[in-house]
C-alpha cells in the first residue's frame, strides 16, 4: 500500500501510476485463482477476465474522478464519510481491512502450493508460518525499506508474464520442440463454456478477485502531479492489465485442454509441462513466488495502515495510533491475523485457498459496490456517467450471486456475510454514540458533474 501524501513526498506521473498500479495488482489471485476460474468455466474464461476488466475500469473511473474534483486523504472512506456520515468511513474501513485480512490468508496459502511445487511432504501451514514471518520481517524495516523490496517485486510479476507469453508463442510456432502446437478447443459454444452458463457465472469472482487492488491506486492518485490526471492513468493501466492477463491465459489455454489445469498449480506451469524445458517451471514458480510474496507484504502494509488510520480518526482503539518508524502495536494486530491464518490452513488444508479468496475478493466487491453508490451521491452523474455505473453495478451483482452457485465458493460467501454482520452491529451499537460526522459534508460545489 502507498504511502499516505505528504509534503516532503515526490510527486508522481500519470504515466508512473499506471506502472505502479500493474505492480501492486497482478499477483496470487491471477497466477493461482485463474485455475479455479478456468475450472469453473474453461476458455470462455477469457470472457470472464474481460468482463471483470469492464467492472473494474467502471469502479477505478468513479473513484479517479471524485479524487480528481477533491483530492482527499483517506480516498474512497473518506468520501464514504462525507457523501453518508461517519457510519460509511467506520464501516467502510472495516470492510477494507477485513478484505486485506483475508487477502493476506490467501496469498500466504497460495504462497505454500507454489512451494510445495519443491517440498510436496511439508504441511501448508508450516510453509505459511515461514512466509508470514518473512513478511513481518519486511515490514519491519519501515515504509523506505517496504518501497524498495515492492519496486523490485512489480518487475518480476510483469517479467514473469512476460516470459510466459514469449515461451507459449515459441511453443506454437513449433520452436520449442520442433512441432507446432495446436490449439487445444474449438470455437463453439459448448467448447467455450464448458460447464455452461452456470460455470461462468460462478468464475466471475475469481476473474474479479485477479484486478483486486484498484483501490490503493485511489489513494496514491492523491500523489499525481495533476491529480485531474487520475482518470487516465487508470485507463492505460486497466487496458494494459487486461491485455496482459487475456494474452497469457489464452496461449496457455491454446497449448494444453482446460481439464488438465488444477488448483494446486499455476497455469503457466501447467501449460509448459509438456515441453523439454526442465528448468522452466523451476525458474516460473520461483518468479510466482516473490510475486505472491509481494502481495501478501503489501497486504500487511496496508492492513497495519488502515489500523493506524482507524485509529486516529476515533474509529479503532486509540493506542493504536501511535507511530514510529514502524508502527508496532497496530502490527501486533497484524500478526493476530497472520497467526489466524496460519491456524485456518492448519485445521482446513483443503481447499483452503478458495474460501479465502473467495471471501477476499467478496469482501473487495462490497468496498468497490459502496464506491459507485458514493460516486452518485457525490458527483452527481448524468446519463452516461449512470449509466456506466449501472453496468458497473451488474457486473459486480453477477459476480457476488455467482458465488452462491457454487458449493465451494458458497462457504467463501457465508465467511464474507459473518463478517459484514459483525462490522454492521459494531456500526450500528457505534452509530447511538455518534452525536454527527467527524467532518462536515464536503460542499457539493466541489465535485463537478460528471458530463
Amino acid at each position: 500500500m502507498a504511502k499516505q501524501s505528504g509534503s516532503n513526498n515526490k510527486k508522481i506521473t500519470w504515466w508512473q501510476l499506471s506502472l505502479i498500479g500493474i505492480g501492486c495488482i497482478i499477483g496470487t489471485g491471477f497466477f493461482l485463482g485463474s485455475s479455479i476460474a478456468i475450472k469453473q468455466t474453461g476458455p470462455s474464461v477469457i470472457f470472464a477476465f474481460l468482463l471483470a476488466a469492464i467492472g473494474t475500469y467502471i469502479v477505478f473511473d468513479a473513484l479517479a474522478k471524485m479524487t480528481a474534483a477533491h483530492p482527499e486523504k483517506g480516498s474512497f472512506r473518506s468520501y464514504a464519510k462525507q457523501a453518508f456520515g461517519r457510519w460509511a468511513g467506520f464501516s467502510n474501513g472495516w470492510v477494507y481491512w477485513s478484505s486485506e485480512m483475508l487477502i493476506m490468508g490467501s496469498q500466504l496459502t497460495a504462497l505454500a502450493i507454489f512451494t510445495q511445487f519443491w517440498f510436496p511432504d511439508v504441511s501448508l501451514w508450516i510453509l505459511s508460518a515461514i512466509y508470514g514471518v518473512l513478511g513481518l520481517l519486511v515490514i519491519l524495516t519501515g515504509v523506505n525499506g517496504f518501497e524498495r523490496f515492492e519496486n523490485i517485486f512489480a518487475v518480476v510479476k510483469v517479467a514473469a508474464i512476460l516470459m510466459f507469453i514469449i515461451l507459449a508463442l515459441l511453443a506454437i510456432f513449433g520452436l520449442l520442440n520442433g512441432e507446432r502446437a495446436e490449439n487445444s478447443f474449438s470455437i463453439n459454444y459448448d467448447s467455450l463454456f464448458t460447464n455452461g452458463t452456470l460455470g461462468f457465472w460462478t468464475a466471475l469472482i475469481y476473474a474479479f478477485y485477479a484486478f483486486g487492488g484498484i483501490e490503493v491506486m485511489g489513494i496514491m492518485a492523491n500523489d499525481l502531479e495533476d491529480p485531474k490526471q487520475a482518470p487516465k492513468s487508470g485507463k492505460i493501466m486497466l487496458l494494459s492489465l487486461g491485455l496482459i492477463y487475456i494474452t497469457s491465459l489464452g496461449l496457455a489455454l491454446f497449448l494444453v485442454p482446460w481439464d488438465s489445469f488444477t488448483t494446486e498449480e499455476s497455469p503457466f506451469i501447467v501449460a509448459l509441462k509438456d515441453y523439454n524445458l526442465a528448468f522452466i517451471p523451476h525458474l516460473f514458480n520461483g518468479a510466482l513466488i516473490i510475486a505472491g510474496f509481494s502481495t501478501m507484504v503489501a497486504s500487511l502494509y496496508a492492513i497495519t495502515s488502515m489500523l493506524v488510520t482507524l485509529a486516529k480518526d476515533g474509529d479503532a482503539p486509540a493506542y493504536l495510533a501511535k507511530t514510529g518508524r514502524v508502527p508496532f502495536r497496530a502490527l501486533t494486530w497484524t500478526t493476530s491475523g497472520l497467526i489466524i491464518s496460519i491456524v485456518v490452513s492448519l485445521l482446513l488444508p483443503d481447499q483452503i485457498y478458495e474460501y479465502f479468496t473467495t471471501a477476499a475478493g467478496l469482501m473487495l466487491l462490497y468496498t468497490w459496490l459502496f464506491i459507485l453508490i458514493t460516486y452518485r451521491k457525490l458527483m452527481k452523474p448524468q446519463f452516461i456517467g449512470k449509466s456506466k455505473q449501472g453496468l458497473g453495478l451488474l457486473l459486480i451483482g453477477f459476480a457476488i450471486t455467482g458465488t452462491w452457485m457454487d458449493a465451494t465458493s458458497r462457504k467463501g460467501f457465508l465467511i464474507s456475510l459473518a463478517f459484514l454482520i459483525v462490522i454492521s452491529l459494531v456500526t450500528f451499537s457505534r452509530r447511538k454514540r455518534w452525536k454527527g460526522p467527524e467532518i462536515k459534508e464536503t460542499p457539493q460545489s466541489l465535485f463537478d458533474k460528471d458530463r
